[in-house]
Formats: C-alpha cells, sequence, structure tokens
C-alpha cells in the first residue's frame, strides 16, 4: 500500500500528475475509512505499462541560437538533434528553431511549444518581480 507520496516516487512522478491523472479519471485511488488515498502494486504496474501516458506526451525539440550571425552554429544544431534523436529511437513531433537574443522565459516559439503554459497553468513573473 502506497500514500501518494510514495506512488509518485514509485512512478517516478510528481504527486501534482498523480492527483491530475486521478482528476481525469486516469488511475482510481483507493481511500482508508480516515479518507487517506492510497494505491498498490496493480497501480504501479499499470502506470508503468508501456503506453500509459504515450498520448498525453510530445517530443519537441528546440534549437536556438542568439543572432541571425549564427545561422550555420543553428543548423549544426538542428543536425545534431537529429542524429541525436534517430539514434534514440525518438520519432519527433515538433521541430522549433529560432534566433533571438537572451535566453528567457519570455520566447514566443519556446512558449508555443509547453502545453501546460498553453492552458494557462503557468504564470511568467512581470520584470521587476510582480506577477501578472
Amino acid at each position: 500500500m502506497y500514500r501518494i507520496g510514495e506512488f509518485a516516487k514509485r512512478v517516478g512522478r510528481s504527486v501534482s500528475t498523480v492527483r491530475r491523472w486521478e482528476a481525469e479519471g486516469r488511475i482510481a485511488a483507493r481511500r482508508l475509512p480516515s479518507g487517506q488515498r492510497y494505491f498498490d502494486d496493480s497501480d504501479v504496474r499499470r502506470v508503468l505499462q508501456p503506453g500509459f501516458d504515450a498520448d498525453r506526451r510530445k517530443v519537441v525539440v528546440y534549437c536556438r541560437v542568439s543572432s541571425p550571425g549564427q545561422k550555420a552554429d543553428l543548423a549544426s544544431q538542428v543536425a545534431a538533434m537529429q542524429q541525436f534523436c534517430l539514434a534514440r529511437g525518438l520519432a519527433v513531433d515538433e521541430w522549433i528553431s529560432e534566433v533571438g537574443g537572451g535566453m528567457n522565459l519570455r520566447r514566443k516559439k519556446f512558449l508555443v511549444s509547453i502545453p501546460w503554459k498553453r492552458g494557462g497553468l503557468f504564470k511568467l513573473p512581470r520584470p521587476g518581480g510582480r506577477r501578472r
């Protein structure tokens, strides 16, 4: 019997991911008389079974350089990532290349690739520390 934190650690995910799976009906937690949720070995096996989370996962390769003068470097970076993905047997769903100064969390092409950002679950801090 595993409490939610133990279960999350055993399957290699965060507690919030396990809670989301439960809310989506992808897994069902059992409850003790006290209301405490728990999982057992059959739940662990089900989650670790190949394909359990495959429909939710997306492989995105993001390559970037800081300036237009580095476009040749960008092409080399993309080629290296293509080789890496091919060698690992990764099927890439989306390729994103970008030229721009400074890496920050306001990169438009980068943010489009993050599904939890698109769903409004992530708020970026404004300059000066204020949140929007």
